[in-house]
């Protein structure tokens, strides 16, 4: 790949991460708000970026980033992104608890709670097939995380979406659209995939 190009998917990748993170980190909503409040919405933002990344990392997008080691930071995001869910429910939990337990029984009365629960769920799924990714055959395990992982993707997607909050609303949707792209057009790369559509014909 040529070095000019290069530099420009870098930049890209770069503003697309740093862009929403600066633009919640400084929105005046947080002006009155508990310090746990903003590190457990902050926490959420920086998930959904690592949401972003983490197909570019698995299916070797980014140049200059050895496909291997590009699995291996995939794996350890993939821990990062877990405690970082746990941190922004936690912290939510530490500010309302009613309003969380209501979320976690699925009866609260906003939508986007709903899809935040789904989503963090979904995760935790998603780990957990990715530390049995030895004991099932590859294909199968590939195809299982890489539905668990856009299930994730899409159901956190609507989550923030539907939220008015710290992210500028540009900024979030445009973020919410390349993680969405980036994990179908990473699917499309796996192998299972391909396998099942043979399988299917």
């Amino acid at each position: 790949m040529p070095p000019a190009k290069a530099i420009l998917i870098w930049l890209a990748v770069l503003a697309a991460m740093s862009l929403p993170l600066f633009i919640a980190a400084t929105s005046p909503l947080l002006q009155w708000r508990q310090p746990i409040y903003i590190v457990a919405g902050l926490a959420g933002v920086v998930a959904l970026i690592l949401l972003f990344v983490q197909p570019l990392l698995v299916a070797g997008a980014l140049p200059g980033l050895p496909a291997q080691r590009g699995r291996r930071l995939h794996r350890g995001f993939g821990v990062v992104l877990v405690g970082l869910v746990a941190l922004h429910v936690a912290g939510l939990w530490i500010t309302s608890p009613p309003d969380v337990i209501d979320a976690l029984l699925l009866r609260s009365p906003t939508p986007f709670s709903l899809w935040g629960v789904l989503a963090m769920w979904g995760l935790f799924a998603a780990a957990t097939l990715a530390l049995l990714r030895h004991r099932l055959p590859r294909p199968l395990w590939r195809l299982g995380h890489s539905t668990l992982t856009l299930c994730v993707v899409l159901t956190t997607a609507i989550h923030a979406l539907t939220i008015e909050g710290t992210m500028g609303a540009v900024s979030k949707a445009l973020l919410c659209a390349l993680a969405l792209a980036a994990s179908l057009w990473a699917v499309t790369q796996l192998k299972s995939w391909r396998h099942l559509r043979r399988k299917l014909r």
